[in-house]
């Protein structure tokens, strides 16, 4: 708090009163104080004097989204493995907002956690800049195609893309379409399109259409997408689903239209999650491993901070399972 005060040329009672919101500060202090509070990484500590000096059991968990599976099976991986120890998590959700993430872990600092983990390597610039600044051992979770602020779990998201493009084109398929939801915000899904896009291109095949949605992903979207791209007048031999939710809607609106699958067009998903098995074919899918790379990060991030730990960034497999819509 001391050089925080010294940088924004404030006291450091002053200081106090914006971190506690309390008493009369014009706004132009706030800005100064908020501005240098974010250039030191400095966040106020919420735990009493008393208590400031030990060692914190509490790890923060931010995630996008439970609407989606996919990262509820991450979350159970995390509390099975918090389970086993004295760490108590404490979670937070920011449905795909940079910003809401942002205030989420800086309220989570300021319990002064032993860890943090989230999800993604895209992150607003003030909290990269904090997470950096601190010395709170984070890790990023469901990707490692980019720059992570310490350590990563998860997957290439550029090679899952370019795997099953491989896959299509190897089936002699030319003509794909591509389904989709919230691309500003599921930036992981975004890779794994350019990626495959590109593969496509690359082979001399085509992307005939993309369609988006701004709806959270469902198999309702999923339909009604499909639907959209077959009445198109340049159909597709394929249609890549950027999730496997979006794949069953496909799946489910063929299957009512009598549209044979895949002798008139092929359907591919991504995430290789349970609810597959019980749809009446198999979807090609790539399977991720998100309860084991729950379960990784939970280990990684709740060991002894003491410890001078080397950021890692480990690789988890993704299988591509060839089913019967391709």
């Amino acid at each position: 708090m001391t050089d925080v005060a010294k940088l924004a040329n404030v006291s450091q009672m002053t200081v106090s009163r914006v971190m506690r919101n309390s008493g009369y500060v014009s706004e132009s202090v706030i800005n100064r104080v908020v501005s240098a509070a974010t250039e030191i990484g400095y966040v106020n500590n919420r735990l009493a004097g008393g208590l400031a000096g030990a060692d914190s059991s509490l790890v923060g968990v931010v995630l996008p989204t439970l609407q989606n599976r996919v990262f509820s099976e991450v979350l159970s991986g995390v509390t099975t493995a918090f389970s086993e120890s004295n760490v108590q998590p404490v979670f937070g959700v920011s449905e795909y907002s940079q910003r809401v993430e942002t205030q989420l872990v800086l309220d989570l600092l300021a319990w002064r956690p032993k860890g943090l983990i989230l999800s993604g390597l895209e992150h607003s610039k003030e909290l990269r800049d904090t997470l950096l600044a601190s010395s709170v051992r984070v890790v990023e979770v469901m990707d490692i195609d980019g720059r992570p602020i310490e350590s990563s779990f998860g997957f290439s998201h550029r090679k899952a893309g370019w795997e099953m493009a491989q896959h299509l084109l190897g089936k002699g398929y030319k003509r794909f379409a591509y389904v989709g939801c919230q691309p500003n915000r599921d930036l992981r899904a975004v890779k794994r399109y350019k990626s495959f896009c590109n593969t496509v291109h690359r082979a001399g095949a085509q992307m005939v259409v993309t369609k988006y949605s701004d709806e959270p992903s469902s198999m309702l979207i999923g339909r009604q997408c499909t639907e959209a791209i077959l009445r198109e007048k340049h159909k597709p031999d394929v249609i890549y689903y950027a999730n496997d939710d979006l794949a069953a809607g496909g799946l489910m609106h063929c299957l009512a239209h009598q549209i044979q699958v895949p002798k008139q067009i092929a359907l591919a998903g991504f995430n290789g999650l349970g609810f597959l098995e019980s749809l009446p074919m198999q979807i090609t899918t790539s399977r991720t491993p998100r309860f084991e790379i729950g379960t990784a990060a939970a280990e990684f991030v709740s060991g002894d901070p003491k410890e001078l730990v080397e950021p890692v960034k480990v690789d988890f497999a993704v299988d591509l399972v060839a089913g019967d819509t391709t």
